[in-house]
């Protein structure tokens, strides 16, 4: 079966933010880069930051982190980095400034560009623990990338490609419920359904890995009951706990991989027009993918009903399109202003996607076209 390693440090609690500080010391951490991005900051969270660790009064900030990140924006944030003389990375915001933070940790230590790094190009090999320690600190509860070993950045040429090895894996990881309180409903929604879309995707990959599928499987159970709660009332401290260790063990599963939601999303999510949300396409497309591998994986269909309390014979792609039109999302792709015309070049860049082989059922580039018509 091989070596199974879960994976960092995390502190999980509300008010977990107060033990950063801490942290800092741990990691002998004097000149942090903060890598946020502007709703982050608008929010009062990376003055919230500083509070919390009075030693990053004067730590220099990163905010120009866009939705989808860049390798320009990688690049722009490693000149600062090395124009203040960092140590170090902490990321606080969701999965962007996250993802981004890892690619500049990579960037500061490694040479030539991020292209190199990429997983589908033989990059998972040419990283090396000389990574820049990063501290993840989420502010929503979704990407799990707090504890994931990949960062998803678009390059220059227009793909976005994963960066994968286990030393992008934050050194710690802080996960305080409370800072998702201000979350709005709507990204509360597109960020739970990707929660959701990591725990069955990771459960649904063939590899072999029981303790990640128990995970998964907890994951969703807890998401399934909380998210609708979540989105309905942001002040629910319960269902935001019960939210963000969702997330969490949906970033602990990465290690078996992920499936052809992912292939897809990755490859629409670097559009420059329209800018899609990663969790919302999740959401659209999990439908479409569900009913695809149910006759590759029909046992594990048969679990993931008994862990939603959902009849033996109910469509799972069913419950996902009810469970999103019941938290708002958008049903289809139609819906999200994607136009049919781009399906031939999503369909060849989901194929050569990290994310395909482990999806349960083979896929070829006609199935990914046919899968983007069920969704549009």
């Amino acid at each position: 079966m091989g070596v199974i390693s879960y994976l960092t440090t995390v502190r999980f609690e509300e008010g977990a933010i107060a033990g950063l500080g801490q942290d800092l010391a741990e990691l002998g951490l004097e000149r942090p880069l903060i890598v946020a991005d502007a709703g982050v900051v608008a929010a009062g969270l990376v003055e919230r930051l500083r509070a919390a660790a009075p030693a990053l009064a004067q730590a220099p900030l990163f905010d120009a982190v866009p939705s989808n990140p860049t390798e320009e924006a990688a690049e722009a944030a490693r000149q600062l980095y090395r124009e203040q003389g960092c140590d170090g990375l902490i990321a606080l915001g969701g999965g962007s400034p996250i993802d981004l933070a890892k690619a500049v940790a990579l960037l500061a230590t490694h040479p030539g560009e991020l292209v190199a790094y990429a997983a589908i190009l033989g990059g998972l090999m040419r990283i090396t623990p000389a990574v820049a320690p990063v501290i993840a600190i989420p502010t929503t509860a979704g990407t799990g990338s707090e504890v994931g070993r990949a960062a998803l950045v678009t390059l220059k040429d227009g793909r976005k490609l994963g960066l994968i090895s286990p030393h992008l894996i934050p050194r710690r990881a802080i996960c305080d419920p409370e800072l998702t309180l201000g979350l709005p409903p709507g990204l509360t929604a597109a960020t739970g359904m990707d929660a959701v879309t990591h725990c069955i995707e990771t459960y649904l990959s063939p590899r072999d890995n029981p303790p990640a599928e128990a995970i998964a499987l907890d994951g969703l159970k807890r998401a399934a009951k909380a998210l609708p709660r979540a989105h309905a009332d942001g002040s629910d401290r319960a269902a935001r706990k019960e939210m963000m260790m969702a997330a969490l063990e949906g970033g602990l599963t990465f290690q078996k991989g992920l499936g052809a939601v992912h292939s897809l999303s990755h490859a629409l999510g670097a559009l420059k027009s329209p800018s899609l949300h990663h969790g919302t396409l999740n959401a659209v497309l999990l439908p479409a993918v569900l009913r695809f591998n149910e006759p590759a994986a029909g046992e594990k269909y048969a679990v993931l009903r008994q862990t939603l309390d959902l009849a033996p014979t109910a469509d799972l792609g069913a419950f996902i399109e009810e469970l999103n039109a019941h938290i708002g999302l958008p049903r289809r792709l139609r819906d999200m202003d994607v136009s049919p015309d781009i399906f031939p070049a999503m369909a060849q860049a989901a194929f050569a996607d990290h994310s395909t082989p482990t999806n349960p059922r083979p896929a070829t580039v006609a199935d990914f076209r046919a899968l983007l018509e069920a969704a549009y």
